[in-house]
């Protein structure tokens, strides 16, 4: 039987571990919870949020029953086979108008700690998907209440091949990386995301993060399908991002800046 065929180790969490990897006086972290299983983390810290928790709240699914995507998907993996994670934030520096940076920069962090912990070239989809050698490794769900964001993020880590959700996904046992060790994973993220957060929050420079994302996109340059909210789509070439955010889709009528949708790239 293949590794990846077979029934992975899948050890818990640990929230002592994971508290003295990236808590840190004065960093952003402040609070890290680990739960054996809940419906949405987003949902849960979205709860936090309106109740006034400050920034820094990292809330960690073993599994959710209820994880939501883009576009109203569920998601959802077995007992501790993947990383389910959000986390509270407060940019309330930043201009509402540049927020929408704050699920981009987190999938620069997403990669950038897998390359370096997982050592797999992962790459990002615009807007919101963290890819290996094409299929999804990881998804990321930003949502906001008044000057909070949450950003989830769901991570596949031991799945199975019988255990992904869909065809075009992978996981980083399917990719031999070099590490399955979700604590370990887990503590490079939010390092990543913390360092990069960090500087973005106290001063947001639209152009560096733009250059930084488009390093990182493979998006940019493909022939693109763009399902857009209210089911309607959009097909041409990405061509850009903008200082927004904002994908650039040329067609035969001209260019489109798209703020939100799911984007298929066309082989």
């Amino acid at each position: 039987m293949a590794l990846s065929d077979a029934a992975p180790r899948r050890p818990p969490l640990g929230t002592d571990a994971l508290t003295a990897r990236v808590v840190r006086p004065g960093g952003l972290w402040r609070d890290i919870r680990v739960v054996s299983e809940t419906g949405s983390t987003n949902a849960d810290l979205l709860a936090e949020a309106r109740a006034g928790a400050a920034e820094g709240l990292v809330l960690v699914a073993e599994t959710q029953t209820a994880g939501r995507g883009r576009l109203g998907r569920t998601w959802s993996s077995p007992p501790r086979a993947a990383l389910a994670f959000s986390v509270l934030l407060r940019p309330v520096a930043v201009a509402p108008a540049a927020r929408a940076w704050l699920p981009l920069l987190t999938g620069i962090a997403v990669a950038a700690a897998l390359r370096a912990e997982a050592g797999v070239t992962a790459t990002l989809k615009w807007p919101n998907d963290v890819l290996v050698d094409g299929r999804k490794i990881a998804g990321i769900l930003a949502e906001a209440h008044g000057d909070a964001i949450v950003a989830g993020v769901g991570v596949n880590v031991t799945l199975t091949r019988a255990e992904l959700p869909v065809p075009t996904a992978t996981s980083l046992l399917l990719e031999d990386a070099a590490c399955l060790d979700r604590e370990r994973l887990l503590a490079a993220m939010l390092t990543e995301l913390a360092s990069r957060y960090t500087a973005w929050a106290a001063g947001p420079d639209p152009a560096a993060l733009r250059a930084e994302y488009l390093r990182w996109c493979v998006t940019v340059g493909r022939e693109v399908r763009v399902e857009l909210p209210g089911r309607q789509q959009l097909a041409g070439t990405a061509t850009d991002v903008d200082e927004t955010g904002r994908l650039a889709v040329r067609t035969g009528l001209g260019t489109t800046l798209v703020g939100a949708g799911d984007v298929v790239h066309v082989r």
